[in-house]
């Protein structure tokens, strides 16, 4: 049994026990977080739209940190104009608890 789940503007596949990064959620580290399901595949029936309205996927905030660090290098050529920027950016590490349908 698997979901699509919607958060952050993104959609991930997720089962049972699966751990995912998803864009930083304001939580605390231990509490339980219910995320939009766009569809539902058990057992190779699938459900989606209206049929998935009441179903819920509850996971755990398991960690907040940062990916790792990437560079960003900008520069014009013939210009000597060059620029280096880092940046790294904030996760939320969800731990699925289990997928209500």
């Amino acid at each position: 049994m698997y979901a699509i789940v919607l958060t952050g503007g993104k959609q991930y596949k997720v089962a049972e026990g699966e751990t995912i990064r998803v864009e930083k959620l304001d939580k605390e580290i231990g509490s339980q977080v219910e995320l939009d399901v766009v569809m539902i595949s058990n057992d190779g029936k699938v459900a989606c739209g209206n049929e998935v309205a009441n179903a819920k996927v509850v996971a755990e905030v398991v960690a907040q940190d940062k990916a790792k660090k990437i560079v960003v290098f900008k520069y014009k050529s013939k210009k000597n104009v060059r620029k280096r920027q880092g940046h790294r950016q904030p996760f939320t590490a969800l731990k699925i608890a289990q997928i209500k349908a």
